[in-house]
């Protein structure tokens, strides 16, 4: 997929960006876990405050993958880019777009002098996991993910 336009989200992707954290839900088996509303997904991308960025792969006026992150800051490290979710549509795995939006994710924390890039991938998800060993990251089987869930 050489057309292929990785570009910054705008708010106007976020309706399709929302559908393919849906289908990463399901992929994983945790559809019912996704209870975020398409305008809070918006204030939080784009308000006043906004919590994270993205870059969308764009094939046909289509988006067809996604690559989330937001800030992190470690007490050891200093600024580090934390990669919530790197998705791309089923029919276009394989194709290079995964790849394309990992490495602008990778130039952004570089050029935006954040100290590395962190992310998370299941146990279980094997060509997740094969695709992330060709940049050569460290896995770390040292941490338990550890999370507190409030009433909003």
């Amino acid at each position: 997929m050489d057309d292929v336009i990785i570009r910054k989200a705008v708010p106007e992707d976020c309706h399709s960006m929302l559908k393919l954290i849906k289908e990463l839900a399901e992929y994983e088996k945790a559809s019912g876990e996704v209870i975020l509303t398409l305008d809070q997904f918006i204030e939080d991308g784009f308000g006043a405050s906004p919590v994270w960025g993205a870059f969308v792969a764009e094939h046909n006026s289509e988006i067809v993958g996604i690559s989330l992150y937001y800030d992190r800051y470690s007490t050891w490290k200093g600024r580090r880019l934390y990669l919530e979710d790197l998705v791309v549509t089923e029919r276009c795995r394989g194709k290079q777009v995964g790849r394309k939006l990992f490495e602008a994710t990778m130039e952004y924390g570089k050029s935006g002098r954040y100290c590395g890039m962190v992310f998370q991938v299941l146990n279980w998800n094997e060509p997740a996991i094969n695709f992330y060993k060709k940049y050569s990251p460290k896995f770390d089987d040292e941490w338990f993910n550890v999370s507190i869930e409030f009433k909003v």
